[in-house]
């Protein structure tokens, strides 16, 4: 061995051993560090063995490693270390093992860590009010750590599911908020998605008019817009239904007036 070899640091070396394929003389060296208590370097070198020992296909020798390094409470490797655990249960599909570990995730308190831990959770979220608190926990996480990209990323998710839940203005609140902070990459997906909550607050405002027995102008224009509009949200059957609804009114007038605005339209 030479005398550089000799002067490399040990977590050096393991990571070109490791690099090289020697997963067994990485991990050697990995466990010396580990198994020294008052190594500082002990936290690191824990979530390294967890590493190697997982490509190596000690599954639960590698989680051993993994729980070691979450137990020094390091503020990145613990972090680092209960996410392993927690992508290793999720691909497994250990639900409820994988939640715990993301939940460590949020104990261990790192920022860079914490909107990725709410977005997992939310994904494993059993309830519609979990995964909203998750993503919301996510959005807020991901501008105070800096990272634009996963809180536009949280956003967008989190206003996918408003709208799909049938909360058109509460995801535009979100989407509007994200474009304040988002990177340009993002904006013109939030943009697009804000468009679609804007379309179903109008088909909203438009059926609200629709039944509010206004004046027979406003009325027929209120039917055709929202007749019209619906296509747009792939509720084709909805509009000939509102057709149907305008063409076959008992009042004359109204009826008239729609099949005038239908026709200039066909």
């Amino acid at each position: 061995m030479t005398s550089s070899e000799l002067e490399t640091p040990p977590l050096d070396t393991a990571r070109r051993l490791a690099e090289g394929g020697d997963l067994d003389g990485a991990a050697a060296i990995l466990r010396r560090l580990v198994a020294d208590p008052d190594e500082p370097d002990r936290a690191q070198a824990a979530v390294g063995l967890a590493v190697v020992l997982e490509e190596r296909g000690d599954v639960e020798a590698a989680r051993a490693a993994a729980r070691t390094a979450l137990a020094t409470n390091h503020p990145e490797y613990a972090a680092q270390a209960a996410c392993h655990l927690a992508q290793g249960f999720e691909r497994e599909g250990r639900t409820e093992q994988a939640r715990a570990a993301w939940q460590a995730v949020l104990g261990v308190g790192a920022p860079a860590y914490l909107p990725h831990a709410h977005l997992a959770l939310a994904r494993l979220a059993e309830t519609l009010g979990e995964a909203e608190k998750e993503l919301r926990e996510a959005t807020s996480s991901g501008a105070a750590a800096g990272d634009e990209q996963v809180a536009a990323l949280a956003a967008r998710e989190l206003a996918d599911l408003l709208l799909e839940h049938g909360e058109p203005g509460a995801a535009a609140d979100v989407l509007i908020e994200a474009l304040g902070i988002a990177p340009e990459s993002e904006v013109p997906g939030l943009r697009v998605r804000l468009g679609i909550a804007h379309l179903e607050l109008a088909c909203a405002e438009f059926a609200e008019a629709v039944e509010s027995g206004a004046d027979v102008p406003t009325s027929a224009l209120a039917i055709e817009l929202l007749a019209r509009t619906l296509p747009l949200r792939g509720r084709t059957e909805d509009a000939d239904q509102v057709w149907s609804y305008g063409l076959g009114h008992a009042d004359e007038a109204l009826a008239t007036e729609v099949r005038l605005r239908y026709e200039r339209g066909s």
